[in-house]
């Protein structure tokens, strides 16, 4: 088997993004590993309205679907398979799959992203995917005409309140703060919908059910428990960076990381390991927008393209 130019790690706008700046800037042999379909965690989001050049309301999903074409016409390959570690022997990286074989690469873009976080109370785990939820858009409609809760307090909170606002009776909307961390603009339309009620200071504190699923949830604000009658509980409250791929069989990771787990870069999206590139949510401060991501992607594409080059003309 051939040694990939780059081997890149995961499918989202960051990942295709590098997919395409690699393959259209020379790089003869690249392969992107996404165990799913290409988009990433954006085609989940129910509105999309500051991508530059879109104009009017557009889904995640549609955003993201013309991306993989675009990308595969300059030469990018799509492995459909889940990488489990990353490794690097010598000048060569060693990419581990889940079916046990190992590819191997000059250089490597990881580009794994995050995943939603948990709110840790009570219930959570036994009733997720059974009322519980962290995907508006998927499950939404499971709700229609009917009242839900949403937990969160950023801008994907308030953004998918407004969306399940259109399709329940009801949303409230739990904070455990007294003002809100998203845009303005979006703080002000949430305000402004009629069937949004908000209840801030206020933390969960159980979700319950019976064997169909969610019947209600718990909320504590100031130590007076409010009971909310809801069959769905909606949760977004951050979330979790995707870097087991560089963690290795000793515990050591392959690049230096910070304190919150995220990929330590430059600049340039170089990582603190030679040839190994980080790009999108996972790096360090990233500002988990999809423009960002996007760029990142071309950074670290143009940066893998130099490596190379100068690798193999040493």
């Amino acid at each position: 088997m051939a040694i990939l130019d780059c081997a890149i790690i995961g499918g989202g706008p960051a990942g295709l993004t590098a997919g395409l700046y690699t393959t259209r800037g020379g790089l003869q042999n690249v392969t992107m590993f996404e165990k799913g379909l290409p988009g990433g965690q954006i085609t989940s989001s129910s509105e999309i309205e500051n991508y530059p050049g879109v104009t009017g309301e557009i889904t995640g999903m549609d955003l993201m679907q013309p991306w993989p074409e675009q990308c595969m016409k300059f030469g990018l390959k799509h492995d459909m398979i889940e990488v489990t570690r990353v490794s690097k022997e010598g000048d060569i990286f060693k990419i581990h799959k889940a079916d046990g074989n190992v590819e191997e690469a000059r250089s490597v873009i990881v580009a794994t992203g995050s995943s939603p976080r948990r709110a840790g109370f009570a219930g959570e785990d036994e009733y997720y995917g059974r009322g519980v939820s962290t995907c508006a858009t998927c499950d939404g409609f499971f709700y229609k005409g009917k009242e839900v809760a949403v937990i969160g307090g950023g801008d994907t909170a308030l953004e998918e309140a407004l969306y399940l606002a259109k399709i329940c009776s009801k949303v409230t909307l739990i904070h455990r703060r007294d003002s809100f961390r998203a845009a303005p603009n979006t703080v002000k339309r949430v305000e402004n919908t009629q069937n949004i009620e908000l209840i801030l200071n206020a933390t969960p504190a159980e979700v319950y059910g019976d064997a169909m699923g969610v019947t209600g949830l718990k909320v504590d604000k100031g130590g007076e428990i409010i009971d909310i009658a809801v069959p769905g509980v909606f949760i977004f409250v951050g979330n979790d960076i995707n870097n087991q791929v560089l963690i290795q069989e000793d515990g050591s990771t392959l690049c230096e990381f910070n304190k919150q787990g995220q990929v330590v870069v430059d600049l340039k999206m170089k990582t603190s390991t030679p040839g190994l590139f980080a790009a999108g949510d996972m790096r360090l401060d990233a500002p988990k927008q999809v423009v960002s991501a996007a760029g990142d992607g071309a950074v670290a594409a143009l940066s893998a393209i130099a490596y190379v080059d100068e690798l193999l003309n040493s």
